[in-house]
């Protein structure tokens, strides 16, 4: 699986999650007749974990995590095995066994669920430009980025193969820079 491609799909899922998660809180609590004062909470974490996440995800360039992990990449003249759903599944279990675990206990207490959508929100918004940032410079280097196939717990791995390298110094027609 490209790795832009896995940094979108994390960003969705983390959305999508973090939907979930505010679902199930706002029944839960609504089941259980919760007051003003729960609405209040999480209006105000989720508020909170929104501004986090933006404050977070402000730069427009790869964060040093991701841009040591795309320097440490083995070149490679093959693509890895592509297998989009398992690569995800096996990545990002975590926030699959949170997911469910929070919706799990969201009967018991909606504080749970209402705290995990939160943390979902933030890191959704931390990592909704890294994707951008990996193509740029897959672009300008030429090369693709590949997560390889690793175990669960096990560091992510990336390969890097022969791409598309994009001449960005003729792109009004003219011959000069822009």
């Amino acid at each position: 699986m490209r790795f832009a491609e896995f940094l979108k799909a994390t960003v969705m899922l983390c959305a999508g999650a973090a939907s979930a998660l505010a679902l199930v809180a706002v029944l839960a609590a609504g089941n259980q007749q919760l007051g003003a004062e729960f609405l209040i909470f999480v209006a105000v974490w989720w508020t909170g974990a929104s501004i986090i996440g933006v404050w977070l995800g402000r730069r427009a360039e790869a964060t040093p995590p991701i841009a040591r992990l795309l320097g440490t990449a083995r070149s490679s003249h093959s693509l890895p095995e592509i297998s989009p759903g398992r690569m995800l599944l096996n990545r990002l279990w975590p926030l699959v066994a949170t997911t469910i675990l929070g919706i799990g206990l969201a009967f018991l207490a909606p504080q749970i669920p209402a705290i995990a959508a939160g943390f979902s929100i933030i890191w959704a918004l931390a990592w909704r430009r890294q994707h951008g940032a990996v193509i740029a410079i897959e672009q300008r280097d030429g090369v693709e980025f590949y997560v390889e196939r690793a175990r669960p717990g096990k560091p992510m791995q990336l390969v890097r193969v022969p791409g598309m390298k994009r001449d960005l110094s003729t792109v009004n027609g003219t011959g000069a820079s822009v």
